[in-house]
């Protein structure tokens, strides 16, 4: 009798033990794989950044192209028109001058004079709003790999750590000059 009470204390205690180290092996699968997602959420922002910021300078150059044209555009008719001596060519000059001025009042109308600093201020929120994404998500990724770092660190889980090859991760780290302000141009 006394033996199938030993058989039956081991056995409690096998289970008991394997229950601890199977759940502590999937606790480190999870974590392992959060950071993994963690990150693809990272890199999705990075490719969010990369589809939108050059959509936007693009689109704020096309619009500021566009402007610097009806300008030149009006500049060149002004000069045309007062070097103009005949009467032929300052009609011809004139017709150019009324022509570039009623494409400039549309501009004008559609896009008002601030509008060009709103595409600016447009970029910029849009570029900011991009950074803060990237930054929360980084963040979000250096506590998965917290987590996980604690985790393979400390009892049970450096044992199966040990045992089962979990590694651990490095946080993200900014990259040398990130602390520089980047410049941008257009």
């Amino acid at each position: 009798m006394k033996a199938l009470v030993l058989i039956g204390v081991l056995v409690v205690i096998l289970a008991i033990v394997g229950g601890v180290l199977g759940g502590t092996y999937n606790s480190l699968v999870k974590k392992s794989t959060t950071i993994d997602a963690q990150w693809a959420q990272v890199e999705t922002q990075y490719q969010r950044r990369y589809d939108l910021i050059p959509n936007l300078v693009n689109s704020v150059k096309g619009y500021m192209t566009q402007e610097k044209t009806i300008f030149d555009n009006l500049a060149a008719a002004r000069t045309k028109y007062g070097s103009a001596t005949t009467t032929d060519e300052k009609a011809v000059a004139g017709g150019e001058l009324e022509t570039t001025l009623s494409r400039l009042l549309v501009v004008m109308e559609n896009y008002p004079v601030l509008r060009s600093v709103e595409a600016i201020t447009s970029l910029m929120d849009e570029l900011a709003g991009t950074e803060n994404r990237i930054s929360v998500e980084r963040g979000r990724y250096n506590t998965a790999v917290r987590d996980y770092n604690t985790a393979i660190k400390t009892f049970p889980g450096n044992m199966m750590a040990g045992m089962f090859g979990f590694t651990q991760h490095e946080y993200f780290k900014s990259v040398s000059g990130a602390d520089q302000v980047p410049k941008v141009e257009f």
